[in-house]
């Protein structure tokens, strides 16, 4: 989940007020008759100056008027946060991951927290779990018992309209007893969704 604010944006000569959104990996805008999908990746120039946010990409240069959040912003775009920093993984945490194969996340997790495994084991700090299915997350109060009481669950399930709702994957993962707390992008067709212990029952 990014940040986001009422503001109005200017792209060449017009002038919108709408709602902006900061995402992980680019910035929304939707307003009266403008919609904006600008991704990191597609910005030529980043500026930011007496509260406005000046953004040229392919399409042109929109100017974001954000006030105060201006520079924070061109801060989060200039130096996004790794996923591995969005899923909150310390070099001191006990990891299991099972049923994920992205290679590149593998790698990013055992370059953060050396001690990772595949296998299910228990007094676990963090666990990330694949799902494919609605059916698999049948499985989280098993994983329930192999956390410490402050510990963490991720599950990380496909999205769009072959996969499985959020509304599946909260109420799984309130069957087993959890809470939800965060929502990160895990990929460009995966999301992660944040479970823990309420915290009267550690």
């Amino acid at each position: 989940m990014g940040a986001e604010r009422l503001c109005t944006v200017k792209l060449g000569r017009r002038t919108v007020e709408g709602k902006a959104h900061l995402e992980s990996s680019e910035i929304l805008f939707r307003g009266d008759g403008l919609r904006l999908k600008i991704a990191f990746k597609d910005m030529r120039r980043i500026v930011d100056r007496a509260g406005t946010l000046t953004v040229t990409f392919p399409e042109g240069t929109a100017v974001f008027d954000l006030g105060k959040d201006a520079e924070r912003w061109a801060e989060r775009i200039r130096n996004p946060k790794s996923l591995i920093d969005k899923l909150g993984v310390r070099p001191e945490h006990r990891v299991v991951v099972l049923g994920i194969r992205d290679e590149a996340f593998l790698a990013q997790l055992r370059r953060r927290a050396p001690d990772v495994s595949t296998r299910m084991r228990k007094h676990t700090d963090m666990v990330f779990f694949g799902a494919e299915r609605p059916a698999e997350l049948e499985k989280l109060p098993r994983l329930r018992q192999s956390i410490k009481p402050n510990a963490a669950i991720w599950t990380v399930t496909p999205k769009g309209k072959a996969g499985i709702k959020d509304t599946d994957v909260m109420a799984a993962g309130k069957r087993a007893g959890l809470v939800d707390v965060k929502v990160a992008a895990f990929s460009a067709t995966h999301t992660a969704s944040k479970f823990v212990i309420p915290k009267s029952q550690r």
